[in-house]
């Protein structure tokens, strides 16, 4: 069953690169991008990290914080931070307990073969905990995915 704008998030996250756990109380009374991606230093996923990275102060102007998530494991996301410069943390989610709660892991095909992924999804999420808005693979432009959301936040 997948969460839906209304939806408060779960209460553990996950654990991020550095071993960390990260609770939604961490950044109660914040608001939060929640953004799930596929995998770490793949061309789509670092652009759109790398998107994210580079509005950073714009977000956090706008009084955001930003969590990024995959299935990789604390040494690839800590790996991909340090060379990306990432200044948000990533949740290692290699249970997919988080991806499976959030409804964003499922049956994808790419050039023919059907696997099991992560769906490029990204989850606005109020100060209280509220998922506000959903940003559906489809609507994501990896390249401008920081643009795209601060156009969304910022009225």
């Amino acid at each position: 069953m997948a969460l839906n704008i209304g939806d408060k998030i779960p209460g553990i996250l996950g654990t991020d690169q550095d071993g960390k756990e990260i609770k939604a109380s961490d950044y109660s009374g914040q608001k939060l991008v929640l953004y799930f991606y596929p995998k770490d230093s793949t061309p789509g996923c670092t652009a759109e990290a790398c998107s994210l990275r580079d509005n950073f102060s714009e977000f956090r102007k706008a009084g955001y914080n930003i969590l990024g998530v995959s299935i990789d494991d604390q040494k690839s996301h800590k790996k991909f931070i340090e060379k990306q410069q990432l200044p948000f943390p990533l949740i290692s989610d290699t249970n997919k307990k988080l991806v499976e709660e959030f409804g964003v892991w499922g049956e994808k095909t790419f050039m023919g073969r059907k696997f099991m992924g992560t769906f490029r999804t990204t989850f606005l999420i109020d100060e209280s905990g509220i998922i506000e808005k959903i940003i559906g693979p489809k609507e994501i432009k990896t390249k401008e995915h920081g643009e795209q959301i601060l156009k969304t936040i910022v009225k």
